[in-house]
Order: structure tokens, then C-alpha cells, then sequence
């Protein structure tokens, strides 16, 4: 399917690996000019060059979005360097994981600071230039917790869930200027962050038990989930959270 967003420009977040770097693959694919970006320059410039290898057009920008000066500072510089961004992917790494009462007010601002303001900051960042043009997408990569809760990760369920309650409230703001609001909510997906959450074969065997498709997800199929949501097939689509999970969420809405 030829999305048709060839041409535009996307700013990815936690761009050097993992889902981050499928996005900005994907995304390549269709011949968007693609601003990755994370906090490890020698991350990006090995997915750079990757990207590269693939006959993309790529900026990578070192940030931490976890700031508001990373936020600015990235957003700035991608609008410097590549002009107009037409599309932004919101991708931050998850929070620690801890049960409730394990977690003080520093563990709170930390995750608050890198999961739901980074989500607020970007957006705010390229909104106005969306608006001016007629024309936008804001896609961000949530988790399944928010519509089942993970046992463990309280800070990712919570703060999930409030990315996913801003983006629907944005959502209605900018529904008639042409820019779409999504979520994309993946199950268990193979990357690094799912070996640090299950260090065992043990532990990792069960839970794919737990999912109706025995697998988990490869960062492709959640990358092809987010390039549809940033589509021009897509523009009557928004406000919502598409969940990628192999059937694991057991709910009907």
C-alpha cells in the first residue's frame, strides 16, 4: 500500500534501536525524510548509517527528551535542519519497574518527566506548525498496560494511561485542522527492554504463554502499525489507541 506521505518529514524519538528504529524504518520505506533521535550518539549513528544503507534521507540529533531543554532543543534543531515536520513519533523508553509502595516522589518526577512530558513537550513543539499547514500526525508509542495493567510496572501504567488521556483531549482540539492524534499501545515485543524485564527463559516462556499468538512481537509489526496511523489513509482516524499485542489484552473495547 503507497501510504502517500512521501515527501513529508517525521521527528522519531528513541530512534537508535528497537521500535524507535523500525518507526524510522518503516517510515523510510515510504520515503519520508526521517529526524531520528535518542540520548546516545553512538546509537544513532550506527542507526543513521543503517537507515542510510537503505536510501533514506536521515538526521540524527542526540536528545534527552526526558528534559524540557532536550524537548526544545531537539525540536529546533530538526526544524533547522530538515524544515517543516510533518509528523512526529513519540517514543521514550520505559520507566523502572517497581510495585506501588516501593516508589518515592523521586521515582514519580523521574518517569513523569520522561513519559508524560516528553509526550506534552513534543507535541507542543511541532503543533503550531502542523496548524499553520493544514496538515499533521502525532502518534504515540504507549503499551498495552494502558488497557491492562502490568503488575510491576506502576509507573509505566499510570503515566501510559495519561499519555493516552492527553493524546485523546488534543485529539478533539485539532481534529478539524487536519492533524490526527493516535496512540499505538504494543504487547510484548522483542527488544532490550523486554530482556531487562524478564531475565530468565523461565519467566520469558510464560508470558508468551499468556498471548493468543505464542510469539512475541517482532519491532516491525509495530512500526507497520504506527506508518498506517501517520498515513494519508489514515486522516479520519483519531483520538484513538490502536493495541498491537498478539491478542493478550482481554477486553472488547
Amino acid at each position: 500500500m503507497n501510504l502517500q506521505i512521501a515527501g513529508k518529514t517525521a521527528l522519531v524519538t528513541g530512534a537508535s534501536k528497537g521500535i524507535g528504529f523500525a518507526i524510522a524504518e518503516a517510515l523510510v520505506a515510504e520515503d519520508v525524510r526521517v529526524v531520528i533521535a535518542a540520548r546516545e550518539q553512538a546509537g544513532l549513528d550506527a542507526a543513521r548509517e543503517r537507515l542510510h544503507a537503505a536510501g533514506g534521507e536521515v538526521i540524527a540529533l542526540a536528545a534527552d527528551v526526558a528534559t524540557a531543554k532536550g524537548v526544545s532543543d531537539v525540536v529546533a534543531a530538526a526544524q533547522a535542519r530538515a524544515g517543516s515536520l510533518d509528523i512526529l513519533v513519540a517514543n521514550a523508553g520505559g520507566p523502572p519497574a517497581g510495585p506501588p509502595a516501593s516508589l518515592d516522589d523521586a521515582a514519580w518526577a523521574r518517569a513523569t518527566e520522561l513519559t508524560l512530558m516528553s509526550a506534552v513537550r513534543l507535541a507542543r513543539g511541532v503543533l503550531p506548525g502542523m496548524r499553520e499547514r493544514g496538515w499533521g500526525r502525532i502518534v504515540n508509542v504507549t503499551s498495552l498496560s494502558v488497557k491492562q495493567p502490568i503488575q510491576e510496572l506502576t509507573l509505566s501504567n499510570a503515566l501510559r494511561s495519561a499519555v493516552t488521556a492527553f493524546a485523546r483531549t488534543l485529539a478533539n482540539e485539532v481534529a478539524n485542522e487536519g492533524v490526527t492524534v493516535n496512540n499505538v499501545a504494543p504487547g510484548y515485543t522483542a527488544t532490550e527492554r523486554l530482556g531487562q524485564l524478564f531475565a530468565d527463559d523461565y519467566a520469558r516462556a510464560r508470558v508468551m504463554s499468556s498471548i493468543p499468538v505464542k510469539r512475541f512481537a517482532e519491532p516491525a509489526e509495530i512500526a507497520a502499525a504506527v506508518a498506517y496511523l501517520c498515513s494519508q489513509q489514515a486522516a479520519f482516524v483519531t483520538g484513538q489507541t490502536l493495541v498491537v499485542d498478539g491478542g493478550m489484552v482481554a477486553s472488547t473495547y
